[in-house]
């Protein structure tokens, strides 16, 4: 399947940066759904975004079989949530990988840093109730 990729738009990116914690949706090949909490998830650029895999065990497997996941984007201070979908790539040796690595082992020395799970965007949609919950956004 050909996914074409999609740009964030600021005031996505200023609610995202606001997050702390990232629910992160993936399904196996079977569409087995498993949810998780994320800490480290970060936009690298409009159309991509880095999760690292610190303790990611079902999830990984998931990701493995099916390549798409879904990140639910809420908190107090977003004025609002939306779901962002993507495809991912599981990168475990590079530059893109040391970087990330680097990242996580400066903000919290002892997580593993096992691999980096890089996120094209492909989809975004409005997740806050009223007529247009569900709303396709980009």
């Amino acid at each position: 399947m050909v996914f074409t990729m999609v740009k964030l738009n600021e005031e996505m990116k200023n609610a995202f940066s606001k997050v702390k914690i990232f629910p992160v949706a993936t399904a196996s090949r079977e569409g087995v759904p498993n949810v998780v909490p994320i800490g480290f998830c970060q936009i690298v650029d409009d159309e991509t975004i880095w999760i690292a895999d610190n303790f990611m065990a079902k999830s990984l497997a998931n990701l493995e079989e099916n390549s798409n996941v879904a990140i639910y984007v809420w908190g107090p201070d977003t004025g609002g949530c939306f779901q962002i979908k993507g495809e991912t790539e599981i990168i475990s040796s590079g530059e893109k990988f040391e970087e990330m690595k680097a990242i996580v082992h400066t903000a919290k020395p002892g997580l593993p840093a096992k691999n980096l799970i890089e996120v094209r965007v492909t989809e975004v949609f409005q997740c806050a109730p009223g007529p247009d919950a569900g709303k396709k956004l980009l």
